[in-house]
């Protein structure tokens, strides 16, 4: 298992260069630059800036110090924020994004299994065609617009939500149903689908013929093998609720990271981008990471092959 993880991690760092690599050049590669606006500079303090900030060297010089300083976890200034760095933007919004993204893919993992459980236990029955209706309801449905109909409903109509902020618990609420309700209609399906197969397999008859309890089969020796293609699917779903977090923060006004990089995009201000980019990578490859390690715990079958392929 050490050896798989230092394989992996071996992957992730080349991985990772080479999407520093890939979104450097897309920045230099875009039409305008960070002081492009529609009141244009005149040439003289263009030039100050430019220089100032390094960039009237020439491309690969800029390249190679970009290298060194995102190998230091220093992704340079803003050219927007005045007085701020990417790194600052980042402590300030990953706390934010990440109290949300947690709390949606926990909200997520809880509800699809449930979901998933009930429909298997009562396959082709209401409770399975209800959990059906559900899932394609949320699949089907963009999470943006999910945001829009929720804020409705919940805080203009109902006035049980507040309808935007980032002050208590309340205010979590509306964007972590928002942002779970796609991954968690797949969770439902997986586990749904996974937990029919589980339950015809000979084992699980077995332990109904030795006497055992429904729920002590279920909950004992079916659930956990059929949860082995939602732990495939959590790292997907990381990334999913990390990009979705974008639209959902700038929807409901949460001064998450999502609308730093929002807002750079508006403001051309490209260290943000590329500095947001590279960091929003580094933990999908750490989620992926966790997910297969916790995937070989899960399944220990899967632990030895992967130690002899590694001997």
């Amino acid at each position: 298992m050490l050896k798989y993880i230092g394989r992996r991690l071996v992957y992730m760092i080349i991985t990772l260069f080479v999407i520093v690599t890939v979104t450097f050049f897309l920045m230099q590669a875009a039409p305008g630059g960070p002081f492009s606006g529609e009141k244009k500079l005149p040439p003289e303090i263009e030039a100050n800036l430019n220089a100032h900030y390094g960039l009237d060297k020439p491309l690969f010089v800029q390249y190679v110090s970009y290298l060194k300083s995102v190998a230091m976890w220093d992704f340079g200034p803003s050219f927007k924020y005045k007085g701020q760095s990417v790194n600052d933007l980042i402590s300030s919004g990953f706390p934010v994004s990440f109290t949300l993204g947690a709390e949606a893919i926990l909200l997520a993992l809880a509800l699809g299994v449930l979901f998933g459980v009930i429909a298997a236990l009562y396959h082709n029955k209401w409770q399975d065609y209800t959990v059906a209706i559900l899932t394609i309801f949320g699949i089907s449905v963009p999470s943006f617009i999910m945001a829009a109909v929720l804020q409705y409903v919940f805080s203009m109509k109902l006035d049980l939500f507040p309808v935007a902020g980032w002050e208590s618990w309340a205010y979590t609420f509306l964007p972590s149903i928002a942002l779970a309700s796609m991954p968690m209609a797949f969770i439902a399906r997986l586990s749904r689908s996974s937990m029919i197969e589980v339950l015809n397999s000979d084992y699980i008859r077995t332990a109904k013929a030795k006497g055992l309890s429904r729920p002590a089969v279920t909950v004992r020796h079916a659930i956990r093998n059929a949860l082995l293609p939602v732990v495939t699917y959590m790292g997907p779903m990381a990334a999913q609720v990390l990009t979705g977090s974008f639209i959902i923060e700038s929807i409901f006004g949460i001064p998450g990271l999502g609308a730093h990089f929002v807002n750079s995009i508006t403001n051309r201000d490209y260290t943000v981008i590329m500095g947001v980019t590279v960091f929003f990578s580094v933990i999908l490859l750490l989620c992926v990471l966790i997910v297969d390690v916790l995937y070989g715990i899960i399944d220990p079958r899967i632990k030895l092959s992967k130690a002899k392929k590694g001997a």
